[in-house]
């Protein structure tokens, strides 16, 4: 019989529907059970694209004798930490507090019926192996320990809350004196990091950092930087040509398991690929390199085709694993590829993709990534680079096509307001560069579900599928769409959207900010209580809710005139400021929100005949300006705020050009206002 999580809407919970182990999803039936029967909880926080989550469910959850002692002794609660970042972060934090090490997927953790953990780890296999405990001997080690040492166990409960009570920054007595000293710690220490061969910063496993390489390129727009252009430009170069890139199909897999960006850990998130594209956007506009455009072109490509859903939202991830095998869609025999390529085709892409040298995906197989350079195959092989172009194109296709027949990775179908919010700022941008108005119009497909199934009330609900949205929304939720809603009123102004941009920032202030200390807590004030409320400020995989507040509320205010969200957005960067300067890694997004409270951004307004408007806009499109709103809005729209609600003129075109407070004279020259843009 399936148990509880058979009615859940999360996927990865119902992945564990059929277990034999009596789960829980997190919630006040299980926390009560566990205080009326004095049992500790076993949390298990996963997610379905997680290689690892699976193998311990197959080890594990779906072994009679293991889930038997797991639920005499145990409540047993399983959480999507996708759906429930909340309690991730409690949990990860706890983890390395008691582990003294790095967490991560699978997540166990052991907790009193209070919720507060006492012991934990990630992965265990089944028997010993690996340096780790086998996960049966495990259990009864834990049920000994909390039926014979729970003084122990409650000292120590009392330390971990402690702990948590100091993790929020707490704000000096007097604000501190902001300047840019952080920004530029933060690259030195992206310099020592830097693989000046490969790209990226450090070594193995490599995660691509996007909001790093943002910081890197805006250093170059903002400030001349040449060195922070050339680390973001090879790191990107690399990754595109590696294997983290998927040469076939588009897209980014989440990280490398080698420094060389050759093979990836699988698995295809929305969330990395919605990142990635702005650095790719923004280096293509400062290189001017092909190579980007095309990774672009075929990420959103991607996006489109095999994420977003019939109904317009982006779904979550791809996972790792197709047949029980890791990587298994992905990899080729050289059997296979001469089997479906013709003679020059396949001299072509051997070439190209290394497959002329040995296996490089556990010894028999070959995962593609670009070896040598479209003209060097040419050359080896005799033919015109044009010709050699054409070759390799047909070769893809017949390659994809020769994919789409295996069996599929399974596809998390879940709709989140926050990554959704990340891939509709990228399309956006990227749309609004490249000029591919598909783009633009995949973005809004997206906000419109939101709107439609996931705002309700005046409230976000965070997590949708099969009909039921569900979830109180958090702090990246509302942050990312606003940032998201900007991005999209440069494609295109309308009202409403800045409208909604103003409900979600009035949201963020009214049940997120800290009026006393400044900051967002990451969760809302009428949310449910839990052992801590977390303030965060550093990026993660995903970039830090409080830098994107107060990025886009600094921003916000530029378009509104409302002083509420530039204080908000400044008193946030001075709590953290003092951190930033400690330790500037890892403060990449709350860096770009500094460098626009010490900077304030620029905005740029077009008014006057709509097509002469919109043909300004796409020329300044191509310039990188990454401190610079521009917002086209034809003569006559009703109803703008002062800061856009600009007077007729006789020119077909003008643009109105404000740094913070000062506005400089009305340009009817386009040329002239690209001068002064810059």
């Amino acid at each position: 019989m399936p148990n509880r999580l058979a009615l859940e809407t999360s996927p990865y919970l119902r992945q564990h529907a059929e277990n034999p182990v009596d789960w829980y999803p997190w919630g006040p039936q299980a926390l009560d059970r566990a205080r009326a029967e004095d049992k500790p909880i076993l949390l298990s926080i996963g997610y379905s694209a997680c290689h690892w989550c699976h193998v311990m469910a197959h080890e594990s959850f779906e072994d009679a004798e293991i889930a038997a002692l797991m639920n005499r002794e145990f409540v047993n609660v399983k959480v999507d930490r996708e759906e429930r970042p909340d309690l991730d972060q409690i949990y990860q934090a706890a983890h390395q507090m008691l582990a003294q090490g790095a967490g991560g997927w699978p997540l166990t953790m052991f907790l009193s019926p209070q919720g507060t953990p006492f012991l934990g780890g990630t992965y265990f296999p089944k028997t010993a192996r690996y340096g780790r405990p086998g996960f049966a001997g495990l259990l009864e080690n834990v049920a000994r320990l909390w039926r014979e040492r729970r003084t122990e166990i409650r000292e120590q409960d009392a330390q971990v809350k402690l702990a948590f009570s100091s993790i929020n920054p707490a704000p000096d007595s007097t604000p501190p004196l902001l300047s840019a000293q952080p920004l530029q710690g933060a690259l030195n220490l992206l310099r020592e990091g830097f693989d000046e061969c490969f790209g990226g910063f450090g070594g193995a496993p490599k995660f691509p950092h996007p909001t790093d390489l943002e910081l890197c390129l805006r250093a170059y727009a903002t400030h001349g930087d040449r060195g922070a252009l050339e680390m973001a430009e090879l790191t990107l170069a690399r990754m595109c040509e590696g294997g983290i890139y998927d040469q076939l199909g588009g897209g980014f897999c989440r990280y490398s398991v080698d420094a060389e960006w050759m093979i990836p850990h699988f698995e295809k998130m929305l969330y990395d690929n919605a990142l990635l594209l702005a650095p790719l956007t923004q280096a293509w506009l400062a290189t001017a390199n092909p190579l980007f455009e095309r990774c672009v072109r075929e990420t959103a490509g991607w996006l489109m085709r095999e994420m977003q859903s019939p109904e317009g939202g982006y779904y979550s991830s791809l996972d790792a694993d197709s047949e029980h095998e890791e990587g298994k869609f992905y990899v080729w025999s050289l059997e296979e590829v001469q089997s479906v390529l013709e003679r020059e085709e396949w001299r072509i892409a051997a070439s190209m993709w290394g497959l002329d040298q040995g296996a490089n995906f556990e010894g028999r197989h070959w995962h593609l990534r670009v070896v040598r350079t479209l003209e060097d195959s040419a050359r080896a092989s005799g033919l015109d680079v044009a010709e050699a172009a054409i070759l390799l194109a047909r070769a893809r296709e017949k390659l994809l096509a020769r994919r789409e027949t295996r069996v599929r990775p399974s596809r998390d179908e879940k709709v989140l307001v926050s990554w959704n919010a990340l891939a509709i700022r990228g399309m956006a941008l990227a749309g609004r560069v490249f000029g591919h108005g598909e783009w633009i119009d995949s973005a809004r497909r997206a906000l419109a579900h939101i709107r439609l199934h996931m705002w309700r009330d005046g409230r976000l609900l965070a997590t949708y599928k099969d009909g039921r949205a569900h979830l109180t929304a958090y702090l990246d939720d509302y942050a990312f769409l606003s940032a998201a809603l900007l991005e999209l009123l440069q494609c295109e102004f309308a009202q409403e959207k800045l409208e909604f941009a103003v409900e979600l920032a009035d949201v963020l202030l009214e049940k997120f900010y800290d009026p006393h200390a400044g900051g967002f807590y990451f969760t809302a004030s009428d949310h449910e209580t839990l052992i801590h409320r977390p303030k965060p400020g550093h990026d993660s995989a995903l970039p830090s809710g409080n830098g994107m507040a107060a990025f886009a509320l600094n921003r916000l205010a530029a378009l509104t005139g409302d002083a509420r969200y530039a204080e908000a957005a400044r008193r946030t960067v001075e709590l953290f400021f003092p951190a930033m300067q400690r330790q500037p890694a890892g403060f990449a997004l709350l860096l770009q929100a500094l460098d626009e409270v010490l900077v304030p951004p620029c905005t740029l307004v077009l008014r006057g005949k709509g097509d002469a408007v919109n043909a300004w806009a796409k020329e300044i499109a191509r310039e990188y300006l990454p401190r610079t709103l521009v917002l086209a809005i034809a003569d006559g729209a009703p109803g703008l705020p002062a800061a856009l609600d600009k007077p007729r003129r006789a020119a077909a075109a003008t643009g109105w050009l404000c740094r913070g407070p000062v506005c400089l004279e009305p340009i009817d020259d386009l040329n002239a206002l690209k001068k002064a843009c810059r």
